[in-house]
């Protein structure tokens, strides 16, 4: 303590900037001012909620689409919630909501938070934490890098990965209870956005698949969700994002996912970095607008490292870690006169935020030994010279022994003395519900996404005209068949191999898959594998419900143009066969695609495999050389087999072919089979073209049982690896 005391006087002596905590009280200008006379003033219990006379109602309208909160008017204690807090500026009046949300009161106390390392539980990333967050208030968790921010977040949310083991406790209205599904939002510091859909669209489709109900009955929600986050000029804009469709600027995506979170209309609202990658402006308008849904009554708890004046003066709450250690908790003002109680005042031109990073950063005195030649020619670099291990004591030691910490001691206990209204869940929606928006929304995106999806179709057309005119005129004598033995085997193999162009957007369907069904189980842990499996069977049938009209369209036209070039028989029956035919080759190419996809989860190896299996079903498909006479053990079993070239050929020949005959000579002819077994082999049944499309229908069903086995496992490991990173993350770089 001498030590600490030594360096703290030496600190207020070398200090040019203020002489005493009274100095450093800002002008009345000043965007962070509150009332004369209140600086000292501790936290005051009049912050704590009455239950007895708020008397929230929590109540969960029909269809689950909007939460109302009935509270006696004229309440002492909910108005009186930012007594004594930092005074915000003035929100516009036009900005006023009328939706209210019943917030809740979340109380942690004594939470320590482990993370596992290489042998057992000894890292320790947050220490006896203590704190809690009222309705209608923006409680900030603050700190520099390596602090524990995130992890403290995530704790409190009830969202820590396996590998770490939480002490301690959290009330949420005054009772131990996890929080349910729908009662509260998480949103990630880095978040993956559809950008082929306008901002109201993404939030109704999200609406839709979150929430149960009928679908008119979530429009009111997301037109909240807009108004509540000042999107009205964005919402029907793309969102974008791609290298060729311009999007909305980072602040306006990052406002998009927390309103992805706000259609569910929850009572606490967990923000993990809102002003991550946001400039200055982006910053202020972020923070006025969550200052405008916290006065709607929502319960919000963010991490932020670093902001401005303006912005530091929106918070009501401020949690300050270093090291895992909790340094202040209390209201913003207050924690400026707790710096300068402990010897460390704010200068008058500084930022609050930036010099209280400043003083517990001990990153900060690596720069200070690398400027200290620099310091001696021109004078001090910094106010603080202090050491800054020195510092973080100094201010944890005045911080546990100041009243502060007493009145926060006094407020939990008061807080989780008696149990409020206990939060319900708000359901699901159903899986048929589900299909239905994931089917739609994906014929939606194919509409739009011209590169991946109409560029396809442009050249496949192109294909086809190429290999219908090289081949046209062919007539139907006996010498044709061997050139439209080729025909037939160029145009399934070479559109085919085309449809690899589909792979980056099927990748990226794949990705939100991923990145949806981890969120979900995260979010409802109860029922992680049953969401994990109804997960992939939902994505598997709306994917496969809309490429549908898709790859019907590819091959009806397609077909129409190589058929009549080509000059194949002019009959209804054998031309529907022959789209027939092509659509189910295409469809089980789009499932082997999927599987590949699915099992390399990156485009350059996804095409490299396809291009690879492509290459080798041509070389077992029967044309180049006849099916018996390939090698049995390597080509015949199983790769002749497996190559649904060779049943797609061989259907389209016998369609046209079998029933048929040519005449050698004058006297003999000789059957459409006995033409084609030098050219191609096929049976001489006149069933066995049907038969040919059904093993096409049983492998194109087999490719997507396997995707959908691939599917939840890949969504299992990504939600382990998504906890075990965090774990990995929090042990190596606690946020």
């Amino acid at each position: 303590m001498e030590e600490i005391q030594s360096q703290s006087d030496n600190y207020r002596s070398s200090s040019s900037s203020a002489s005493s905590p009274a100095s450093r009280v800002p002008s009345s200008n000043f965007f962070y001012l509150r009332k004369p006379g209140s600086l000292r003033q501790p936290i005051s219990f009049e912050d704590s909620p009455e239950w007895e006379d708020t008397d929230i109602e929590v109540r969960v309208d029909e269809g689950g689409d909007s939460i109302n909160a009935a509270t006696t008017p004229g309440s002492p204690s909910l108005s009186k919630l930012n007594s004594g807090s930092l005074p915000s500026p003035p929100l516009p009046e036009a900005s006023v909501v009328a939706r209210k949300i019943a917030g809740a009161s979340v109380v942690w106390k004594d939470l320590t938070v482990t993370i596992k390392g290489k042998r057992k539980y000894s890292d320790k990333v947050v220490k006896s934490s203590n704190g809690y967050a009222l309705p209608g208030t923006m409680t900030v968790i603050m700190g520099p890098a390596k602090s524990g921010k995130s992890t403290l977040l995530r704790a409190i949310a009830g969202r820590l990965p396996h590998c770490a083991r939480m002490y301690g406790e959290v009330f949420v209205n005054g009772a131990k209870s996890e929080m349910p599904y729908g009662s509260y939002g998480f949103v990630e510091r880095e978040t993956t956005l559809i950008g082929s859909l306008t901002v109201r669209e993404y939030l109704y489709y999200s609406a839709l698949l979150q929430l149960p109900g009928f679908f008119c009955q979530r429009k009111g929600v997301v037109e909240d969700a807009i108004h509540a986050m000042s999107l009205s000029d964005y919402a029907n804009k793309l969102i974008g994002g791609h290298c060729y469709m311009k999007g909305l600027p980072s602040g306006e995506r990052r406002r998009v996912s927390i309103a992805r979170e706000l259609v569910m209309r929850p009572h606490i609202l967990f923000i993990d970095e809102p002003l991550y990658h946001l400039d200055s402006v982006s910053a202020l308008l972020m923070m006025v607008t969550l200052k405008k849904l916290a006065s709607t009554g929502c319960t919000l708890i963010f991490t932020i490292y670093q902001s401005s004046t303006e912005v530091f003066g929106l918070f009501d709450r401020i949690c300050l870690l270093s090291n895992g250690n909790t340094l202040f908790f209390g209201e913003t003002l207050a924690c400026l006169q707790h710096f300068a109680n402990a010897g460390f005042p704010c200068p008058i031109m500084q930022s609050p935020s930036d010099h209280f990073l400043r003083a517990i950063n001990t990153d900060f005195d690596r720069i200070i030994a690398m400027c200290k030649n620099w310091q001696d020619d021109h004078g001090d670099f910094s106010s603080v010279n202090m050491d800054t291990a020195v510092a973080i004591r100094t201010l944890e030691a005045t911080y546990k022994s100041s009243a502060d910490a007493a009145t926060v001691e006094a407020m939990i206990q008061r807080l989780t003395e008696k149990e409020g209204p206990l939060l319900k869940s708000k359901g699901m929606a159903g899986n048929a519900t589900r299909v239905a928006v994931l089917t739609w929304r994906s014929l939606l995106i194919m509409s739009r996404e011209w590169k991946y999806y109409w560029l396809r179709l442009i050249l496949c057309m192109i294909l086809t005209l190429c290999i219908g005119t090289i081949f046209s005129g062919l007539g139907h004598s006996l010498s044709s068949v061997v050139t439209r033995v080729a025909a037939i085997f160029v145009f399934v193999s070479f559109t085919s191999l085309l449809s690899i162009a589909g792979v980056p957007a099927l990748k990226k369907e794949i990705k939100l898959l991923c990145v949806s069904s981890v969120n979900l189980a995260m979010e409802y842990m109860p029922g992680e594998e049953s969401n994990l499996h109804s997960g992939a069977l939902v994505f598997l049938l709306g994917q496969l419900l809309s490429s549908i009209p898709f790859l019907f369209l590819i091959s009806i036209s397609s077909s129409l143009v190589f058929y009549f070039l080509v000059g194949l028989r002019d009959e209804f029956s054998l031309l529907m066969y022959f789209v027939l035919n092509f659509f189910m080759c295409l469809l089980v190419n789009e499932g082997l695609m999927l599987v590949v996809v699915s099992v390399w989860q990156d485009v350059y190896w996804s095409i490299l495999t396809l291009i690879s299996i492509h290459v080798v079903m041509m070389l077992s498909a029967g044309y180049f050389r006849i099916r018996n006479a390939l090698p049995g053990p390597v080509w015949t079993y199983p790769i002749s087999y497996i190559a649904f070239h060779t049943y797609s050929i061989q259907g389209l020949l016998e369609n046209e072919y079998l029933a048929t005959s040519f005449a050698v000579g004058q006297v003999r002819t000789i059957s459409g089979f006995q033409a084609l077994r030098s050219a191609y082999d096929i049976s001489p049944s006149s069933n066995s073209k049907w038969e040919n499309l059904l093993v096409l229908f049983l492998m194109a069903v087999g490719y997507r049982l396997i995707l959908f086995v691939l599917l939840y496992f890949r969504v299992k490991k990504n939600t382990f690896m998504h906890k075990l990173f965090q774990c990995d993350k929090d042990t190596n770089n606690p946020r």
